[in-house]
């Protein structure tokens, strides 16, 4: 890092004494706090290195990131976000799957993609095909009994549009959530899989091509390409698991949101301890 960074520190609760450790470890300069935003931030003038403060900032429980002092909240064209464990706190497929009483055995298949273990693609039709049968009226009480949105999520999408951004869901998970949540956010554009129905109950089978990491990274490229202009080209993705990466590498800016170690170690800055809102604290 240069000084030409700045450190962004935050956290639900944040104690002097531990903020002065911070920058005593990280050679930082004098507090500042920030003045606005929710969760509370304070910034300091930076030269440390990511290894460094990522360890500092782990040993006080916070989150901290180091800022170019050129990054604005008015420059970003897109902030694409991935839906299940991000967005919203349950992954869907899982909540689905407990009304068929399988719950552990798709839960396991998903956790595995996500860490990157199986390959996306494959890891859906395994889990779809276990919820052949069930009743389309059971994806209605998942969304209106068990789905709720990240800690901050309305506050930073709000944020996003204040500042001219357009807000983008781009997800491995079903249109009947990501429709939903498009209409009730707000949101520009939603991406995701479409499940098969037919007599009222799910095929097993997914309607259509599959949209995997590749299609997530190919639409926040071509929603870069629409929106960018002149004075507006960052391109921000948010996400926690392996099928995230490649669109990571799209964006500009990329935060691992409570993610899985290869999404945070691949990631431009990571949200461990806050809600969905701290992303408005990665600019200035």
């Amino acid at each position: 890092m240069t000084n030409n960074a700045e450190l962004v520190v935050q956290a639900p609760v944040l104690e002097h004494d531990a903020l002065t450790l911070l920058a005593r470890r990280v050679k930082a300069g004098a507090l500042i706090p920030s003045g606005t935003g929710t969760p509370p931030a304070y910034r300091f003038p930076v030269a440390a290195d990511d290894k460094t403060l990522r360890v500092a900032a782990e040993a006080i429980a916070c989150d901290a990131a180091a800022i170019p002092l050129d990054r604005h909240l008015d420059q970003v064209c897109v902030v694409a976000m991935d839906m299940d464990s991000t967005l919203i706190t349950i992954e869907c497929v899982d909540e689905i799957a407990d009304f068929m009483g399988i719950k552990p055995m798709v839960a396991a298949i998903t956790a595995s993609a996500m860490r990157g273990e199986i390959e996306f693609p494959e890891s859906l039709r395994r889990r779809v095909a276990l919820l052949a049968g069930l009743p389309v009226s059971v994806l209605q009480r998942v969304y209106d009994e068990r789905l709720a949105l990240s800690p901050g999520a309305e506050r930073m999408l709000a944020g996003f549009k204040a500042a001219g951004a357009k807000t983008a869901l781009l997800s491995g998970g079903f249109t009947f959530f990501t429709e939903r949540l498009k209409a009730r956010l707000g949101l520009d554009y939603a991406v995701a899989n479409t499940l098969e129905v037919a007599g009222d109950k799910l095929t097993g089978r997914i309607q259509g091509d599959i949209v995997d990491a590749g299609v997530k990274a190919a639409t926040l490229r071509q929603l870069k390409r629409d929106l960018s202009s002149s004075s507006r080209s960052l391109g921000v993705a948010i996400g926690d698991g392996a099928n995230d990466l490649p669109m990571f590498a799209e964006a500009d800016v990329s935060v691992a949101y409570r993610a899985k170690p290869v999404v945070r170690a691949r990631a431009t800055h990571v949200i461990d301890h806050c809600g969905l809102d701290a992303v408005l604290n990665l600019f200035r």
